[in-house]
């Protein structure tokens, strides 16, 4: 987990800012995330929705006690959170560039986040989730590697869906390349997987990732039962083994675009924990870049349902 500061007034670069706004980017789903691992996986969205649980890492500092504070405010069960004594929350800067997009400025050297070690885990988390959800942060440095991967062992013997975004962080891995070869060394092991467009494309070297036979013949493999590509704000393609096809997004005035592919793949996992056949949620994408942050912006289900009706058919 990190916390990320956001500036308060309109886009500016990192060195013209003259005040941030911390915000927290969390973990949200009933079933567990990944290991503490860095950016957002599935950021609170069913902090609002649905009962949840977290395996996470933190700084033994005022930071940490803020994220693990926050989280028990909005019903997290947050009897799988760590304290390291010896590291610091990850902190993350984030500037807005006019269209509301992204970039980023990461201080993680090493964070608590990156130290969680397999020792460490809590099997009963484990054991107890229909859905284990993560991303790809956790994957770049050990320990946190080993046990992101033993933790996918774990949940995957127990009959859980293993849930996937890659979450495309260059400026952390070593390169381009090893980026790649991270990303992909788990991918044939997930149920479900989320990604961007511009994730297709670095992950297929190129390739249009509007292509359907490009994300069918490269990005989705046989067991796979669901790959989800978020659009922004055109909004999402789906593919299964049956069929796929397309939601349309909510157009709205985006402010900060940061929390809105976590909002997407926490509504659709929220769904499907009831029905495999629901993919409405994705609508929750247009509400949450409204207001600034990650958790603050994102929408209660009462929100969700009542902007479903301005969605284009």
């Amino acid at each position: 987990m990190l916390i990320d500061f956001v500036p308060s007034g309109g886009w500016k670069s990192e060195f013209s800012v003259k005040e941030f706004h911390g915000r927290v980017q969390g973990i949200k789903v009933k079933a567990v995330d990944t290991t503490g691992a860095g950016d957002a996986f599935v950021s609170g969205l069913l902090l609002s929705l649905a009962s949840n649980m977290n395996l996470y890492q933190v700084g033994e500092d005022e930071f940490g006690y803020m994220l693990a504070d926050i989280l028990k405010q909005n019903n997290v069960d947050s009897s799988g959170v760590r304290f390291d004594p010896n590291a610091r929350t990850a902190l993350a800067f984030v500037t807005l560039r006019a269209d509301g997009e992204r970039e980023f400025m990461v201080f993680r050297n090493p964070s608590a986040n990156m130290l969680l070690c397999e020792s460490e885990l809590n099997l009963g988390l484990l054991k107890e989730a229909s859905i284990f959800h993560y991303g790809s942060i956790s994957l770049i440095e050990e320990p946190c590697k080993s046990t992101h991967l033993a933790a996918m062992e774990i949940a995957k013997k127990n009959g859980t869906i293993l849930s996937y975004d890659p979450n495309l962080r260059l400026p952390l891995w070593p390169s381009p390349e090893a980026a790649r070869e991270g990303i992909m060394s788990i991918w044939d092991q997930a149920d479900i997987i989320k990604i961007s467009e511009d994730e297709i494309t670095f992950l297929t070297g190129g390739d249009d990732p509007y292509d359907d036979n490009v994300v069918l013949t490269k990005l989705f493999h046989p067991n796979l039962k669901l790959l989800l590509v978020t659009e922004g704000s055109d909004g999402c393609r789906y593919y299964t083994k049956e069929f796929h096809g397309k939601v349309q997004g909510v157009k709205v005035k985006a402010v900060d675009t940061t929390g809105a592919g976590d909002a997407s793949v926490s509504g659709v996992l929220w769904s499907l924990v009831s029905n495999m056949n629901l993919y409405q949620d994705e609508k929750v994408q247009g509400i949450t870049v409204t207001e600034r942050g990650a958790i603050p912006a994102l929408p209660t289900r009462e929100a969700v349902l009542q902007i479903l009706p301005n969605v284009a058919a």
